[in-house]
């Protein structure tokens, strides 16, 4: 608690000086940056707005190849993704979504995932396809998972193998899902494989 007073006592002297002081504030520092200098779009995608934006100037030489996605597991393995490569992945799961899954714009899609770099690919391929994603925690249980499956009317799941049997506990009760979607190495009964099914390679449009 000893830093704790420091930072107060910081504060309130600062707070002191600054009363005695007339504040000036230059209205052009208080515009928000223009990216881009672009116009507001009358539709926005973030994934092709923003980040296909970036893999452009890449592929483009523009920039150099930057990390747009950098993970390390607990064992010190690395994956490191460039803007290109981030968004060429993204589209490929919007392809496993829209495409193998069937999935349409508006539809529901429960993500249960740990912190892997599938949980990107598929929350972006997600906003591509214009489907409505819901993440949540790989600690649920099936009463849990039954719940949040049976008020959202979900029409597909993401999960892994650490809630695979939850989900088929209480599958049998949702009657809106259709899609359950596995990322892992192993194949499962009445399970798509996210992994095996984005190695097909397909040019996916863009949802607005």
């Amino acid at each position: 608690m000893h830093w704790l007073r420091k930072v107060q006592g910081l504060c309130t002297l600062w707070g002191t000086q600054m009363s005695s002081r007339t504040l000036y504030l230059n209205s052009r520092q208080l515009v928000s940056l223009q990216w881009g200098h672009q116009e507001l779009p009358a539709k926005f995608n973030f994934a092709s707005d923003v980040l296909d934006h970036w893999a452009d100037m890449e592929k483009a030489g523009k920039r150099p190849p930057s990390p747009a996605l950098w993970w390390v597991n607990g064992k010190g393995k690395e994956l490191r993704w460039n803007f290109r490569e981030l968004s060429e992945n993204s589209q490929q799961a919007a392809n496993v979504l829209s495409g193998a899954c069937g999935l349409q714009r508006g539809d529901r899609v429960a993500v249960m995932l740990p912190r892997v770099p599938e949980w990107w690919l598929v929350i972006l391929g997600c906003i591509r396809a214009g489907l409505i994603f819901m993440p949540g925690t790989i600690q649920m249980k099936s009463t849990d998972i039954l719940y949040r499956l049976q008020m959202s009317k979900a029409k597909a799941i993401v999960a892994g193998d650490e809630v695979i049997q939850e989900v088929d506990t209480v599958a049998s009760e949702c009657p809106s899902l259709r899609i359950r979607l596995l990322v892992s190495e192993k194949s499962c009964d009445g399970w798509l494989n996210f992994k095996k099914l984005l190695k097909y390679k397909v040019r996916h449009r863009e949802v607005k």
